[in-house]
């Protein structure tokens, strides 16, 4: 399955987070001494943010099953389950299982991240420093997207 965004939709994307933005700033320019406006703005900005972290999750999830089905790796649905993601991340990387403990330690899961990711992007036929760029903060979302459907 091939994803492709046309210029219109991009732009269609684009006029959206305006329209958000600018309706945000409307409501900041108004005065209100009843306290909903701020309250409609912050429910508002939740619901952005949970829109943006849904989306990243979907993008995540479909580089990762495209990474597991080009690598020939049992199961790529399991890209889409929570927990089980580490573990479809794992079988790519042929690591251990029991290393997804070390995922839900908080320092360590950083390293752990960055290790899995390194042996993924070996997995792909790609240099392994390619996992070390996920701690760069943009360049870490462009790496999944990199390493699933870069030739």
């Amino acid at each position: 399955m091939k994803l492709r965004f046309s210029r219109l939709s991009l732009f269609g994307l684009g006029a959206a987070l305006v329209a958000v933005l600018l309706s945000a700033t409307a409501v900041l320019a108004q005065d209100s001494s009843d306290g909903t406006m701020p309250a409609i703005f912050a429910g508002g900005m939740i619901l952005f943010f949970l829109i943006f972290a849904a989306a990243v999750y979907v993008y995540f999830a479909l580089a990762l099953s495209t990474i597991a089905t080009k690598t020939n790796t049992e199961n790529p649905w399991l890209a889409w389950i929570p927990i089980a993601n580490i573990v479809l991340m794992l079988n790519i990387a042929k690591k251990p299982i029991w290393w997804i403990i070390l995922f839900f330690i908080p320092i360590v899961s950083l390293v752990m991240a960055i290790i899995v990711w390194m042996a993924v992007a070996e997995a792909r036929g790609k240099p392994n420093w390619w996992g070390i760029l996920l701690i760069v903060p943009v360049v870490g979302l462009a790496v999944p997207g990199y390493l699933a459907w870069a030739d």
